[in-house]
């Protein structure tokens, strides 16, 4: 044996260790929280999958709270006839005054757009809501779907395109709205869930569940969460073709603004909004 046979082998040891480190991720950073069983970690923790039967849905969430975040996943949708079903994805505290940051994903008829629901809330107060058709149909690969959340703003991102920034303007707005508030002293886990809500999720509760196409599944990959605030300040400010691309997105693809709904406020926008 040569003097380079252990190194090697010590080399390969070493690779096979962290082969199975980067493998567990899920394993590691998640729990399946309720299901019965239709929660599955796959492929050595490198995916997970939700399931959806008449019985059940599906959900987990992160082992880690965060307070300020930059959070990837990626999320391959329920496929076909996705009408009645809602893959959540969000950040959330607890308790009444809880703050949230939300995905939801309203699924439809085979051959219809899905519906890419956002929301943000803060001491419990939400109704800040923006959906959005998606460019691409989120059923046939995975994408990655993004949260930056900082003291100053929180960036909704799709495959690196920001698709939503809610600013922090509460020393500005707290002044004159006491419904104002921005999420940024409670720590928040992740959450996923896949469940039946056709009394809602897809044309207003119009089209129902399909439980002949049962189960539904909604598949995830690649979870990250990095809360170093050292890179915060400069992913925040977006450049200007960050910013070409989020007016992009906000003029073709956004279907509901709360900011321009003045049937659901009649006595005024919101402040943010003005």
């Amino acid at each position: 044996m040569d003097m380079g046979t252990p190194l090697l082998l010590f080399l390969l040891l070493i690779s096979s260790s962290l082969l199975v480190t980067i493998s567990a991720k899920f394993y590691n950073d998640v729990d399946i929280t309720w299901g019965n069983g239709r929660g599955k970690i796959l492929d050595n923790g490198q995916q997970l999958q939700l399931n959806l039967d008449r019985t059940s849905g599906s959900g987990f969430q992160s082992k880690n709270e965060y307070l300020f975040a930059k959070i990837d996943m990626q999320i391959k949708l329920v496929p076909d006839n996705s009408a009645g079903t809602v893959t959540a994805y969000y950040l959330s505290s607890q308790g009444p005054k809880h703050d949230e940051i939300d995905y939801e994903f309203l699924g439809n008829l085979s051959g219809d757009p899905y519906i890419m629901h956002t929301n943000i809330f803060a001491q419990g107060l939400g109704n800040r809501e923006q959906q959005f058709y998606l460019w691409f149909d989120p059923t046939l690969a995975f994408h990655t779907y993004s949260v930056l959340w900082t003291p100053n703003q929180i960036t909704f991102s799709v495959d690196g395109i920001p698709v939503r920034v809610f600013k922090n303007r509460e020393t500005e707005l707290g002044k004159v709205d006491s419904n104002y508030h921005y999420p940024k002293s409670q720590a928040m886990r992740i959450y996923s869930s896949l469940w039946n809500a056709d009394d809602w999720a897809t044309r207003g509760g119009l089209v129902k569940t399909d439980w002949s196409k049962a189960p539904f599944v909604a598949s995830f990959s690649n979870f990250s969460a990095a809360t170093s605030s050292s890179n915060f300040a400069g992913e925040e400010a977006l450049d200007s073709n960050q910013e070409q691309k989020l007016q992009w997105v906000r003029k073709k693809y956004m279907i509901y603004d709360y900011c321009a709904d003045t049937k659901r406020f009649p006595q005024g926008l919101p402040a943010e909004c003005k």
